[in-house]
Order: structure tokens, then C-alpha cells, then sequence
């Protein structure tokens, strides 16, 4: 028996250092789970491309820059968002006080995300987290392209730290 072996369906953008970025975020996220067919965990997932967006802009990308955003659907229906930005530091889960109005974007994704972790760019990091579950129609989404390889001038190096949210 021939079992078709399915690419992962893959979506790119980059998004400048500006305010209007993150609602842009979420409706490139938003298109590309609609062309997928994906509806199971959608607001989920736009949530966290929202939370990993503004994490981008606001502690990983330098003035004049930007960011990119990576959507994969792979074949067994796990739904992959990595946010790549130029920025050094650290990325870590705060515990805000009850007061505090900010500081809770990971903290959610933590939450909603099957898996998230940080891996390793030059320059810069890539903060991504995982859906699980997540089965699309065939169709449109069927014929779009493999992702590419990084670059050497990106430098992706993929030593992962995972981290698992759901237990």
C-alpha cells in the first residue's frame, strides 16, 4: 500500500515595527486558518498570534526592523506559529501582580498552546508554540508549497527549548 505523504502547508509574512502589526497579524492567521479549513481552537490560535506579535514588537524588534510570522499545518494536524525577530533577550513567563496590566502574553500561550519554546537565530529568536489537532480540508491549502530552509543569513539554528502548556 502507497501512503501519500503530505507537505506541511506553509503561510509567510513580515510585519513592520508599528502599532497596526499586531491587528495584521491576526488576520493574516485568520485568512490562512480559513484557506486551511481549520476551525477546531481558531480564536486560540489568533489569541496566541496576537500575544507572540506583541511580544515581538515590544521586547524583540529594534527600531527600523520588523518581524516575520510562520503559520505550518502539518499533515497530522499539527498547527505550528513561530514569531522571528532580531532582538536579543531572554523570553521567559513573568508572574505579574494582580495589579499589573501587563505581562500576561505568554502566560496565555503557556496556557492555549499545546507546546510553545524558543529556538535560536542569528540575530534574534524564534518564539513558537504548537496546536494540536487541528485536521483541514484538502484543496487550495493541498497545493501550496513546502517551507523554505532557512538562509544562512538568517542563521536559524534550531536548538529548541521546549515547553509543554497543556498537561
Amino acid at each position: 500500500m502507497n501512503d501519500e505523504t503530505q507537505l506541511p502547508r506553509f503561510r509567510e509574512a513580515f510585519f513592520r515595527r508599528e502599532r497596526r502589526s499586531v491587528p495584521r497579524a491576526r488576520a493574516f492567521a485568520r485568512r490562512a486558518l480559513a484557506d486551511w479549513g481549520v476551525e477546531a481552537r481558531g480564536e486560540d490560535v489568533v489569541l496566541c498570534v496576537s500575544e507572540l506579535a506583541t511580544n515581538a514588537l515590544v521586547h524583540g524588534v529594534p527600531p527600523g526592523r520588523g518581524f516575520r510570522l510562520h503559520l505550518y499545518l502539518h499533515g497530522e494536524g499539527v498547527l505550528r506559529v513561530e514569531a522571528h525577530d532580531s532582538g536579543d533577550g531572554e523570553v521567559r513567563v513573568p508572574v505579574p501582580g494582580d495589579e499589573e496590566e501587563h505581562g500576561r502574553g505568554l502566560l496565555l500561550v503557556s496556557v492555549l498552546a499545546d507546546k510553545w519554546g524558543v529556538g535560536e537565530r542569528d540575530p534574534g529568536k524564534i518564539v513558537w508554540c504548537e496546536f494540536q489537532g487541528l485536521e483541514g480540508r484538502q484543496g487550495r491549502a493541498h497545493r501550496e508549497h513546502a517551507p523554505p530552509r532557512p538562509s544562512s543569513t538568517e542563521g536559524a539554528d534550531l536548538r529548541i527549548r521546549a515547553q509543554s502548556g497543556r498537561g
